[in-house]
Formats: C-alpha cells, sequence, structure tokens
C-alpha cells in the first residue's frame, strides 16, 4: 500500500523519455548518413538514446494526463515518429537530388554501364551518382548540417508540443512537396549537361547522314564517355553554388514544416 504513489510516478518519467526518444529515433532512422546500412542499427539506437538525454532539460513538459499505453498514448508515440521521421526524410533530398543529376549525366554520356551498390538503398547505382552522394555527404558534415537539423529537431519541441494531433495532413503535405523540389533540383543541375551530350548526339546523327559508312557508333560512344567527364569536371566547379541553394531551400521549408522562421546555413 505504501508504493501506490510509485506507479504514477514511474509512468510520467516514461513518457518524459519514451515520448521525445521516439521523434529523436524516427530522426535518425531516415535521417541522411545516418540511416544506411553502414550505420548499424545498434549504434543509431544509441545515439538517439543519448541525445535524448541530452535534450531532456530543454523539452517542455510532456502531458501527464495522457496514459503512454492508451488509446491517446498510441497515437502520440505514432505521432512523435512520424514528425521525427519526417525531418529526417527531409535530409535525403539533399544528397538524392545530386545523385539523381549525377544519373542523369550518366545515362547521357554511357558511364551508366559502371554501377557500385548503394550503401544508402542497397541497390546497384551508376558510379556517377555515388560520387555525389560521398561528396554531398562529406560537404554536409563539413558544415554542420547534421548539426543545425539535430537543433532543428529540438526546436520542433516547442513549435510541435508533444500531443496526439501534432503530426496533422499539411505536415505529410509539405513533406510529399520536397519531392517535386528534389526533381527540379536535380534537373537544373543536370540540365546544362544533358544539352551538351544532346549537341554531341545531333552532330554524331548529321554526320551518320552525310558519311554513311562512317563506323558512328563505335566512335559515337567513346567521344560521348570522354565528353561526359569534360563536363563532370566542368559541373563541380558549380557544386557549392547548387549545394548551397538546395540546403537553403530546405532549411527554409523545414522550418516553416515545424512552425518557424530561420535563416538557411549560408
Amino acid at each position: 500500500m505504501g508504493a501506490e504513489w510509485l506507479e504514477p510516478l514511474m509512468l510520467t518519467s516514461l513518457n518524459s523519455v519514451m515520448w521525445p526518444l521516439c521523434r529523436i529515433g524516427g530522426f535518425f532512422m531516415t535521417a541522411m548518413a545516418f540511416s544506411g546500412a553502414a550505420v548499424p542499427m545498434r549504434v543509431r539506437a544509441l545515439i538517439s538514446l543519448a541525445i535524448t538525454f541530452c535534450f531532456l532539460p530543454n523539452i517542455p513538459a510532456v502531458n501527464t494526463e495522457i496514459e503512454a499505453f492508451s488509446g491517446l498514448g498510441i497515437i502520440t508515440t505514432i505521432s512523435q515518429v512520424f514528425i521525427g521521421a519526417g525531418i529526417g526524410f527531409i535530409t535525403q533530398y539533399l544528397a538524392q537530388c545530386f545523385v539523381l543529376a549525377g544519373q542523369a549525366v550518366a545515362m547521357q554520356t554511357g558511364l551508366g554501364f559502371a554501377s557500385l551498390v548503394d550503401p544508402v538503398s542497397g541497390t546497384n547505382a551508376p558510379v556517377v551518382g555515388q560520387f555525389f552522394t560521398v561528396l554531398t555527404t562529406l560537404v554536409f558534415f563539413a558544415v554542420d548540417g547534421h548539426l543545425v537539423f539535430i537543433r532543428l529537431l529540438l526546436l520542433s519541441f516547442e513549435t510541435l508540443p508533444i500531443a496526439p494531433g501534432a503530426f496533422t495532413p499539411p505536415h505529410l503535405t509539405g513533406i510529399i512537396y520536397f519531392g517535386a523540389l528534389m526533381f527540379q533540383s536535380a534537373l537544373s543541375m543536370s540540365i546544362s549537361a544533358i544539352c551538351a551530350l544532346l549537341v554531341i548526339n545531333f552532330t554524331f546523327g548529321v554526320m551518320t547522314r552525310a558519311a554513311p559508312q562512317l563506323n558512328v557508333f563505335s566512335m559515337g560512344f567513346a567521344i560521348s564517355m570522354t565528353t561526359g567527364l569534360f563536363v563532370l569536371m566542368l559541373s563541380l566547379n558549380s557544386y557549392m553554388n547548387n549545394f548551397t541553394i538546395a540546403i537553403n531551400e530546405l532549411m527554409s521549408s523545414t522550418c516553416t514544416l515545424i512552425g518557424t522562421e530561420c535563416e538557411g546555413i549560408f
């Protein structure tokens, strides 16, 4: 009888740790670089738990009227996972827009024949796309992009308090919007290379009509690949500019998603 006060205290303590852990764990489940197969699940769980205990002093008090094992408690848990996973999923667009741009160039130049296993998705992808994946990941960590998004994750506990209805359909619509943003960014980065290779293919078409005896297929493949490597080398000059535009757009859209205003990294 003397220990009846212990049960509500334990449930309150569990709620104050469990729901922030669900949101933070959802973030690392889908976040760029952390969600790859190269990062073991145990490592992600330990990182989520460590950051949760670091966040606890700055997280607003959890509503103690919601029981963890009730219907509202289950809805709250699912909502927290979706919020964290949504913020982490947004970071994936930063890498995938460069991957799509690299794959578009690779397929046009014939470099798409060389493929490696993508460490993120586990499927085969052109080497050019893998190069941009590694480069984007290194630059993302170099500019402390992971720390910026973790800070936004902490800020989300103030703008989106822990509650059953924290994640609404407009939030889901905002996340889907990033799909269009990803394809737009990939097209804008690869359009110059695609146009250059289109001119080369058009030239070979004219050569085929003018001199049918030339073996355009064997010669054109080598020239297209060499030109593609040259175009990739030139495209690296504008890489940081494209990266800056992409990450600032993601920062602005993420802040809009969680209901706040902020400036980009650069």
